[in-house]
């Protein structure tokens, strides 16, 4: 497979619970050049078995206690797709990266989730304190993976420290490097510090990702301007209407609503994921106490959200068209 390049692209950036297959195609119908999954966890990716889902036409990774999907791509994403991965140990990043690294075009090490859950854990914005360790993992994964390997960090206490770091990250071969441009104390509602990154672009030769404060499509060209990053990577902007990586310009979020909600369906995504990614969108736009925020949390199954959107003919469809699906290869087995 041709070595991505992260160079010259508009980026969706891992989101838990978010960057799932359906809103990872969403992304990319809408142009994003490169799509990051969520933040998995080393410890769930090792207890995976890879399963080809030939009634979705996806590659599954199932967890084999709980026959739970733990991350599933498709071919129609294979080299644009960045499996991002929550580590603190090189041989364990290392055994779970090499159990789907033939599936995906990167690996991301996070280096930047707040979240206690990985912080606790030593992952995360954990790692933004252990150099050594940080250059153990990057320099394990690169050595031995023939697919590039990236990280995502978060600014540190001051401007040098942040750029000594990057430095340190660049000499492990990493292809690029993703800057968040806020502290792990700051919040989202807290500018990005454009300045900053652009101080870590300046000290690199490696292609340096800008992420923060980007709302629009005009935004991209903003941060890069201000910044020198070879690319930009978005979040928040993309959850809250995801044609935002659109030239001609957003489409009403409404609409993006409805097509993320088909792309669910037809890919069977998780009603937990679908959900709250559905409360995140709306809840930007208007309050999740309204009716549609109400009658989502009511919600048992995709068939009800189904329901819920007036998409019940269409949801009939996509499981006639498996039941049939599955009923030929049946028919040819016999």
């Amino acid at each position: 497979m041709e070595a991505i390049d992260f160079r010259n692209k508009h980026i969706l950036a891992p989101m838990v619970r978010v960057g799932t297959l359906p809103f990872r195609i969403l992304a990319a119908e809408y142009g994003a050049d490169i799509t990051y999954g969520e933040e998995i966890i080393d410890h769930k990716v090792v207890k995976c078995y890879r399963q080809i889902n030939e009634t979705l036409g996806t590659v599954d990774y199932v967890d084999k206690g709980t026959d739970d999907v733990v991350f599933r791509t498709c071919n129609q994403e294979k080299h644009r797709v960045i499996f991002q991965i929550g580590t603190a140990n090189a041989v364990r990043a290392l055994n779970a990266a090499q159990l789907l690294c033939n599936d995906v075009a990167g690996i991301d090490v996070n280096m930047g989730c707040p979240k206690s859950f990985s912080i606790s854990g030593g992952m995360g914005a954990a790692l933004l304190a252990k150099p050594e360790l940080i250059h153990d993992i990057l320099t394990t994964l690169k050595k031995n993976l023939e697919i590039p390997v990236t990280c995502k960090i978060r600014l540190l206490k001051s401007p040098h420290d942040t750029v000594e770091l990057a430095r340190r990250i660049e000499k492990t071969g990493v292809s690029a490097i993703a800057v968040h441009g806020r502290k792990v104390e700051d919040r989202p509602r807290d500018p990005a510090q454009w300045d900053v990154i652009a101080q870590v672009v300046s000290a690199l030769s490696i292609p340096v990702i800008a992420n923060g404060n980007v709302f629009s499509y005009e935004d991209f060209q903003k941060i890069r301007d201000a910044t020198g990053a070879s690319s930009v990577m978005v979040a928040r902007g993309a959850l809250w209407n995801a044609s935002i990586f659109r030239p001609e310009g957003a489409l009403p979020w409404e609409d993006v609503k409805r097509e993320y909600m088909r792309k669910s369906l037809l890919w069977d995504n998780s009603i937990k994921y679908t959900k709250h990614t559905l409360k995140e969108m709306i809840n930007h736009h208007s309050f999740i106490e309204l009716p549609e925020g109400k009658a989502i949390t009511k919600c048992q199954t995709l068939a009800d959200l189904a329901d819920l959107y007036g998409q019940r003919d269409f949801y009939r469809t996509v499981l006639e068209d498996r039941d049939l699906l599955v009923g030929t290869r049946k028919l040819k087995l016999s």
